[in-house]
């Protein structure tokens, strides 16, 4: 079993396989140059994302200064936005779904280190995926870790840390993120 199938199974992989490194060099040359487009550049933005990313709906826009680790992983559904300085660790599947927000400085990371020194220097890391549902807005700074499941219509606060799955229709937020309540009729703003 390759270092690649290890990490995608959510198995201990060897984070310094030199399959691995080209495809990051791979995605950091795509990324770079998606970073250097202009607005207007929207056909030059789109086929970027269309070779990058696992799969690209309609009307997704990515504000610079974007980074992931291989981009092949993600998939974005349609009408998504991430706002300025968004990094996307895609060790392993990310799914963010339709009509989602996410705000500025926003990470989401499918992997994580071992937590023993030993194994830790050698490179070994273990990722799971992360599902992202429909009609989230991910408030600035958020950082969801891996293995997390954001339920559709959920609301995550600025400055959170996503450490587990997060139910749909809540306002959740804090370090370790929770909900805090649910979303209701009386949070609509227009009669």
């Amino acid at each position: 079993m390759t270092e690649w199938e290890k990490m995608m199974s959510s198995q201990v992989y060897n984070d310094f396989d030199e399959m691995m490194f080209a495809q990051r060099m791979r995605a950091k040359k795509l990324f770079r140059r998606y970073n250097q487009t202009n607005d207007d550049d929207t056909a030059e933005r789109e086929q970027i994302m269309n070779e990058l990313f696992g799969k690209v709906g309609k009307n997704v826009w990515i504000e610079p200064d974007f980074h992931c680790e291989f981009g092949c992983n993600l998939t974005f559904g349609n009408d998504v936005y991430i706002n300025f300085g968004c990094v996307i660790l895609d060790c392993n599947k990310v799914t963010i779904g339709n009509n989602t927000m996410l705000g500025p400085n926003v990470g989401i990371y499918a992997t994580n280190h071992m937590l023993d020194a030993e194994e830790r220097i050698h490179g070994k890391c273990i990722s799971k995926p992360i599902h992202i549902g429909n009609r989230v807005w991910l408030g600035g700074g958020v950082q969801v870790l891996p293995g997390v499941t954001i339920g559709d219509d959920s609301v995550i606060g600025a400055g959170s840390v996503v450490t587990h799955d997060i139910p749909a229709g809540v306002v959740a937020a804090g370090n370790p993120c929770r909900v805090l309540r649910k979303i209701t009729e009386k949070d609509k703003q227009e009669a």
